[in-house]
């Protein structure tokens, strides 16, 4: 049964609970709602509540446990002889999750029948063309055990899906039938009703947390599986990025340092250009703009940040890069050799982080109280010197970390690099060269006909993996300089 149907039908299981409870509430009081101990809706609340989360919990916990039984049992139908040398089990699996989806795919669109693709005698070379005429993407010779286990694989998952499917039914009319059976005009279900929603708060606050340890540990493990592929030494200290899809282990050499440096290269232009342009905006809104200057002002530079970044992409390629040669090119000063370039990402970038700094640092220092000003001015001090010495001083941890999220957002950005700073991975000062980071290459790596099991689409995880470090080590140092700023201003 597909996912959706599922979750329809417990939705109206639920809510032909509702109706029901809250009918039987009221037939209990004698029709009369001042006979309850709450209000009807209570009622069918409670009976909608425990026939949907019990049976949405098990829904949820059938989905991530069945997933890693199916690979614990399947992961021991593969012999030995399977897992190569240079290479783990666990890729091996990969391969026979691809070849089990890929199957379904075939049978799906018919290029292969059912019987065909659950015979453990079928013939490998014809499988293989069933799936590359179903659109599904082979990058390996698949051999008679990954076949025989992706197979196995499919029969698991489908026969879990049917059983999970009769099994949510199941706990969603049991738990209707008992709560309808709960309710009576002095059962308490305004009590029941708002601890559980106090419950289902507190689960959807901890979702945040709950998928950055997911993130993190799906960065973790496939991170330690490239490593077991690929020297970490030469990940971190190498100079050179040329991977080569040639096989398992290949002859690529994956040095990170390259990417690294182009990624801090354009983002320190960016804020360069960002942060004198986006500070002095905020200082003119908050301290000199009148408020019709402001009202028109402020919504126009923050329509910047709502450009999609495939729009500044474009604009860099079409636009800044071409005006950057005409003058820093063979026909101007002679030091730029094409439009593509750190300089041309970085200028883009800068402009697409001027909101982010310009927005935020007016919010913070329009919340500095005014009695700091009014005690300067009564000092002596102008207006200029008192946005120098008291409101800029004040305001400073949250100017910090406006430039951090901007700096992690310039980080992050991929479309601009990729149109605007071409594609080459070199250790350069020269800001009029064409440079990448790491997230294009992370881009990159897991695009096209990729062999998911290799160190050259494993090293994509590295590189995430070093980002979110990189990221995070900028936020630990925001925190810092907040916390001793703000404890001199408080």
């Amino acid at each position: 049964m597909p996912l959706l149907w599922l979750i329809l039908i417990v939705v109206a299981i639920a809510a032909v609970g509702y109706v029901l409870g809250r009918a039987r509430a009221l037939q209990s009081a004698g029709g009369d709602s001042r006979g309850l101990h709450s209000l009807p809706t209570f009622y069918g609340a409670n009976v909608a509540l425990k026939t949907a989360v019990p049976a949405f919990g098990l829904l949820i916990v059938w989905l991530l446990v069945q997933p890693i039984f199916v690979n614990s049992q399947i992961s021991g139908m593969i012999p030995d002889t399977e897992v190569e040398e240079g290479s783990s089990r666990s890729l091996v699996m990969a391969e026979v999750r691809r070849t089990a989806y890929g199957l379904e795919n075939a049978v799906a669109q018919g290029n292969i029948t059912e019987d065909a693709a659950s015979n453990a005698n079928a013939d490998i070379a014809e499988v293989t063309q069933s799936l590359k005429d179903a659109g599904q993407i082979v990058t390996s010779e698949i051999t008679q055990p990954i076949l025989l286990a992706a197979q196995s694989y499919r029969v698991m998952n489908s026969g879990g899906y049917s059983v999970m499917s009769i099994a949510v039914i199941l706990i969603a009319l049991a738990g209707a039938v008992f709560s309808w059976r709960q309710t009576q005009s002095e059962y308490r279900a305004r009590n029941v009703v708002e601890q559980g929603v106090r419950v289902l708060l507190l689960a959807a606050a901890s979702i945040a947390i709950l998928t950055t340890v997911g993130i993190v540990l799906s960065l973790v493990f496939n991170t330690w599986e490239f490593f077991k592929l690929y020297p970490a030494s030469d990940f971190f200290f190498g100079t050179t990025w040329s991977p080569s899809f040639s096989g398992r282990g290949g002859s690529s050499s994956l040095g990170v340092l390259p990417l690294l440096w182009g990624t801090l290269y354009i983002s320190i232009v960016a804020l360069l250009v960002a942060v004198p342009i986006g500070l002095f905006a905020a200082i003119y809104l908050s301290e000199y703009a009148s408020p019709r200057v402001r009202s028109f002002a402020k919504p126009m530079l923050e329509v910047l940040a709502g450009i999609p970044t495939i729009v500044y992409g474009l604009f860099a390629l079409l636009t800044v890069g071409p005006l950057l040669l005409e003058v820093f090119g063979d026909d101007g000063l002679g030091w730029m050799k094409a439009g593509t370039a750190v300089m041309t990402a970085g200028l883009v970038m800068g402009v697409m982080l001027i909101p982010f700094v310009s927005s935020l640092s007016d919010d913070i220092i329009n919340a500095v109280p005014q009695a700091m000003r009014d005690g300067s001015y009564g000092l002596g001090a102008n207006q200029s010197e008192t946005i120098r010495q008291v409101v800029l001083p004040a305001a400073l941890p949250g100017i910090v970390g406006a430039v951090l999220l901007a700096a992690s957002r310039a980080i992050g950005e991929t479309m601009i690099v990729v149109m605007g700073a071409g594609a080459a991975a070199r250790l350069s000062l020269n800001p009029f060269e064409a440079m990448t980071t790491v997230t294009a290459k992370i881009v990159s790596q897991l695009t096209g006909d990729a062999d998911f099991a290799s160190p050259e689409a494993l090293v994509a995880f590295a590189l995430g993996m070093t980002l979110f470090i990189l990221t995070l080590g900028l936020n630990v140092f925001a925190l810092y300089i907040v916390r001793k700023y703000r404890e001199q201003y408080e």
